[in-house]
């Protein structure tokens, strides 16, 4: 198995693309540490996890707050024995046309998405570097394009492909990879309030003709935190059925 003996952080792992994640990991035979505000989720997904014969522990954990990324971090490499995938995944959306749109409604988004984004990675590269060797995979979006209604998810989208690639960079030498990933539609909670005509419209958009599954785009981070992809890095992966194509 990819993953046997080590040990994988996962954010936003109560729900959605974050529970798939997280689920993938223990498959493949990591120790998961499952971080999310959802603390119902997250013993639900531990559950099934250990019911399946996974190991994984949770930590109830707002990444826009450092004091509750670090203490993650450390419960991770205490209980776990260890650090040496992390899968950014938690996010919100507040839309609203930029006119409309509250400072409340950007800073919040912006919190979350970007800061939880960087904060996380922080404290993992603070203790990967010590050991030399390191895989984290950033989520983004396809709304880095820019997107009608989201110019606050947009901009943290967008910034996280940035924030990749100069970690990236930062990183190299101490063998810790980072890489992003952008999912297309993809058939979660959050996506569940769009109303069904529109769901059916992007439907049809797409070349491969359906959504995502928080799996398709779980196993595009499993790959890039394996062994499989040892020499990439600072890369954006679509994962959007070809959506972005011809555009």
């Amino acid at each position: 198995m990819r993953f046997a003996n080590k040990v994988a952080l996962v954010t936003g792992a109560g729900s959605g693309i974050g529970a798939a994640t997280a689920k993938r990991f223990a498959s493949e035979g990591a120790a998961v540490a499952c971080l999310d505000v959802n603390e119902d989720g997250l013993r639900k997904v531990v559950e099934e996890i250990k019911t399946g014969g996974g190991r994984a522990i949770h930590a109830v954990c707002n990444v826009a707050k450092k004091a509750d990324v670090d203490a993650a971090v450390a419960k991770a490499v205490s209980e776990l024995g260890g650090l040496h995938c992390v899968v950014n995944n938690a996010g919100i959306t507040r839309d609203k046309m930029a006119k409309k749109m509250t400072e409340e409604d950007w800073d919040l988004v912006i919190a979350v998405n970007l800061k939880g984004t960087f904060l996380v990675c922080q404290a993992a590269i603070n203790v990967m570097s010590d050991k030399k060797y390191g895989r984290i995979s950033n989520t983004a979006s396809v709304a880095i394009r820019g997107n009608i209604g989201q110019p606050n998810y947009s901009a943290s989208k967008a910034a996280i492909v940035g924030l990749t690639r100069t970690l990236a960079l930062e990183c190299a030498r101490a063998n810790i990879t980072v890489n992003c990933v952008a999912p297309g539609a993809t058939d979660t909670a959050m996506f569940a309030s769009v109303p069904e005509d529109i769901k059916q419209a992007i439907v049809k958009s797409i070349p491969l003709q359906r959504m995502a599954s928080p799996a398709d785009i779980a196993a595009v981070h499993a790959f890039l935190c394996s062994d499989d992809a040892n020499y990439v890095t600072g890369q954006l992966l679509y994962v959007d059925g070809g959506a972005t194509l011809g555009v």
